[in-house]
């Protein structure tokens, strides 16, 4: 039997390897450096350097690296993954962050985590929603990077509020004592995997958990970084 080529998720050129899900043009303008701080991702004029946001009041992660601002088209394409359970698309998501990480890599010689972790959902949420968006680009990551992936490392021990419906004040308050660190970390450098970053208030609760429970380092990782 003959087999029915996949197209590209955005242009829908078809493709040699279904499970790329990007051609090499989208790929490319997808993966277009913009100046932002290596450590927060808003812009700035030297990427190589803490912006001076950074410097006057730094967030507790010593690294971001993110896809792309929140724009059309990956904007689009985690909102269909998050919210209308398009699973298909999370190994072309994952495989975009493989390679925003190589190229920071060959730039900067990062060095290869130890752990990586996601931010996890509360267990009434995930229930409703029936899956959990960031766990299969977890796996896959984990495999290709290669390092280890704990799944239940992290609990949300509170619901709270959704947090993309509430400020950034109304943010740090709904995510006081929300988390739980399950396992030791002490001196690994992990990487926490959220699909977006916003005000980077969950990020940031859970970096200083983390850090607090002696982990040498943390970055984050994410699709999308609301400028």
């Amino acid at each position: 039997m003959l087999s029915i080529p996949a197209g590209c998720w955005l242009c829908a050129m078809p493709l040699a390897f279904a499970i790329h899900g990007l051609c090499n043009v989208c790929l490319r303008l997808l993966l277009v450096r913009s100046a932002c701080c290596a450590r927060c991702g808003l812009p700035s004029y030297a990427a190589a350097y803490d912006c001076g946001r950074c410097l006057r009041r730094p967030p507790p992660w010593q690294r971001l690296i993110a896809v792309s601002p929140w724009q059309p088209p990956l904007s689009q394409l985690v909102n269909r993954l998050k919210f209308y359970c398009d699973t298909a698309l999370a190994a072309t998501l994952a495989r975009l962050l493989l390679l925003r990480w190589l190229q920071r890599r060959h730039e900067s010689g990062l060095r290869r985590p130890d752990l990586l972790l996601t931010v996890p959902l509360h267990h009434h949420r995930a229930w409703r929603r029936g899956y959990n968006q960031l766990e299969d680009m977890a796996h896959r990551l984990a495999h290709w990077i290669p390092c280890r992936y704990l799944p239940d490392a992290l609990r949300r021990v509170r619901g709270g509020k959704i947090q993309h419906r509430l400020g950034a004040l109304a943010r740090r308050k709904n995510l006081r004592g929300a988390f739980r660190l399950e396992t030791a970390v002490r001196g690994y450098h992990i990487v926490l995997l959220d699909d977006v970053l916003t005000t980077g208030s969950t990020a940031a609760e859970i970096s200083r958990i983390l850090l607090a429970s002696g982990a040498a380092s943390v970055e984050i990782w994410c699709l999308c970084r609301t400028l």
